[in-house]
């Protein structure tokens, strides 16, 4: 790939791994708040294969330094030959551009892999390195002739740096339960209107008295517990995506390499483990990423991932727990709904014009939605 932008003595370039680069420098501008932006969880990603050649995901993160001294800003990035593992839809800007006669892929991801989760996505000693960084990406774009980039599920505090830079914004719905300083699960219950409170102690009730539920913390953690995971999470994955977009040596390395960031909640029966959430633990968020099972259990994909995540979070003072993708079944549970943004930049003037007309319209859709949704929380109204 051609093209290294200089910015007032300082270099962008672009590297093959996020592994390339000193593990210290890329994390003191990752800073310790969201472990998927980490040097940890990228290179668990790159040295197990998770991504690279064959899965339509090469690294290219994109970094600014002076000649030979630390990292100043970096962006994880990837070059996609696919849509797919990123939980922001744009298959039909695909479609409508090649069926036009352009070539939509190769694009630009910026982003944690397979992780619908907010963070960073500009990883920086001083803000004012923001535009040169992203401006670094579209000059990779426009160099190369890659039709795109795309920045996913930005959090908010960086969300007016994509904007101001000319990215356009879109906006989608998760739905994240907010620590309002509960002592205990029961705290939290005594905030909801009566018919669900009781209706989530039953479902917490019937779950429990199936199953025996353990959860795990780093050196806990061990080969035989990744072993009933991964089969958890290939038949989920099997179901969802057709194929699970992470190998079984993934889970070993986050191990490893990040164990004090996972929380994996099993379930057992006799002994033997039937299912299973994987989260990881942020400065202030608990993530939810995966969930699996062997045994059709009733509510206990509920009590695992929903009701075990508040839990900890409680337990661990952490302000919100993010539940991933979907789920309009979460909203039932105390999950609100609250906005996701992603921000994109499109080399052709012609396509530019055309998703910025659809982002417009898509914009007020979801502003109804959202508020509609709010009105339909389980909590108390007096």
């Amino acid at each position: 790939m051609s093209g290294a932008p200089t910015f007032d003595g300082l270099v962008a370039r672009v590297g093959g791994s996020v592994g390339a680069f000193d593990r210290d420098q890329w994390n003191a501008l990752a800073g310790g708040g969201n472990p998927f932006v980490s040097h940890e969880f990228l290179t668990a990603l790159e040295d197990s294969g998770s991504v690279g050649q064959g899965t339509g995901w090469q690294s290219a993160p994109v970094v600014i330094s002076a000649e030979d001294g630390p990292l100043l800003a970096a962006m994880p990035a990837y070059l996609k030959g696919h849509s797919q593992g990123e939980y922001v839809f744009d298959h039909a800007w695909a479609d409508a551009y090649e069926r036009a006669g352009g070539s939509y892929y190769p694009k630009l991801q910026i982003a944690a892999p397979f992780t619908p989760a907010t963070g960073p996505r500009l990883l920086l000693a001083d803000e004012a390195l923001a535009a040169p960084l992203l401006g670094a990406a579209e000059q990779l774009c426009l160099q190369n002739g890659f039709s795109s980039a795309h920045a996913t599920f930005i959090e908010p505090e960086q969300q007016r740096l994509f904007e101001e830079a000319g990215w356009m914004l879109r906006s989608d719905i998760q739905f994240h339960w907010h620590n309002r300083g509960f002592g205990s699960f029961d705290d939290y219950l005594a905030t909801l209107a009566s018919r669900k409170r009781k209706a989530l102690r039953k479902e917490r009730a019937a779950a429990q008295a199936e199953v025996e539920i353990h959860r795990l913390r780093g050196a806990d953690i061990d080969k035989v517990h990744w072993d009933a995971f991964w089969g958890f999470y290939q038949d989920t994955g099997a179901r969802k995506w057709g194929t699970p977009y992470l190998t079984r040596e993934a889970f070993d390395l986050l191990g490893e390499r990040m164990g004090d960031k996972i929380l994996l909640v099993l379930a057992l029966q006799d002994g033997v483990p039937v299912a299973g959430a994987l989260n990881f633990i942020g400065g202030d968020a608990l993530y939810g990423r995966y969930w699996g099972c062997t045994r059709d259990i009733r509510f206990l994909h509920f009590e695992l991932c929903y009701y075990q995540a508040i839990d900890a979070a409680i337990e661990l003072g952490l302000a919100r727990v993010e539940a991933g993708a979907q789920g309009g079944h979460k909203l039932a549970r105390g999950y609100e709904p609250v906005e996701t943004v992603s921000a994109h930049w499109i080399a052709d003037p012609g396509l530019r014009s055309a998703v910025a007309e659809f982002l417009e319209l898509e914009r007020a859709g979801v502003v109804s939605d959202r508020n509609y949704l709010a009105g339909r929380t389980p909590f108390r109204q007096d």
